[in-house]
């Protein structure tokens, strides 16, 4: 026998606020706020969904009700899905900075950005103008979330001290994600430098060789 109106109403607000905690939950751990998937909240909701779709629902409101709701879920589960599977999530361009200036794409003539032979094993000459005011290396942020985190405050301090405006924390915690990602296949750390020049802020990315 199907629930009455008043109790299915009541339940379908529950599965839709249900939902709601999980996309909040994925947007968190995507964006490198939340150090696991939700694998809890999602089994939970899948089970609540699964348990409407085998129920019969007489009423043809209130069927419409679940199948509206069950229909946005399955494409937000595709969604989160193909962001979890994809490479190139909240990934920026190879040497990509955060600095005040506007980064440029590079052009023909433009040096590589590491232009330094093999054979050479000397660190590269300091910008005599530059001031490094914090360095980090990570291998896994989502177990290193205090670092991303000291990172963050390092960055926004050496903003606040130029005039220039704080960088949302989600974007530098996706900019750590993405290059960990990209650089530490092989087990490569990732070193994110803080520097300061000429009144300006900048965060450099460089994965750390053994020789280095």
């Amino acid at each position: 026998m199907p629930p009455p109106t008043k109790d299915f109403d009541r339940e379908m607000n529950n599965l839709d606020g249900e939902i709601k905690r999980l996309e909040a939950e994925y947007n968190m751990y995507l964006t490198g706020r939340q150090p696991r998937q939700p694998f809890e909240t999602r089994k939970r909701v899948d089970a609540l969904v699964k348990k409407f779709d085998r129920q019969y629902i007489q009423n043809t409101a209130d069927r419409f009700r679940f199948t509206t709701i069950q229909t946005r879920y399955a494409k937000m589960c595709e969604l989160w899905e193909r962001q979890l599977n994809s490479h190139d999530f909240g990934k920026p361009k190879r040497g990509a900075t955060f600095s005040s200036a506007p980064v440029r794409e590079p052009v023909a003539g433009d040096k590589p950005a590491a232009a330094a032979p093999k054979s050479a094993k000397k660190p590269e000459p300091r910008d005599p103008g530059e001031k490094v005011v914090h360095v980090a290396n990570f291998k896994d942020p989502e177990a290193e979330a205090g670092r991303v985190q000291e990172l963050y405050e390092r960055l926004a301090a050496a903003r606040k001290e130029t005039g220039e405006a704080p960088l949302a924390f989600d974007r530098v915690a996706a900019l750590v994600k993405a290059q960990v990602q990209k650089y530490s296949a092989d087990g490569t750390e990732v070193a994110f430098r803080v520097a300061m020049k000429d009144g300006k802020v900048s965060l450099t990315v460089k994965p750390v060789k053994d020789d280095e």
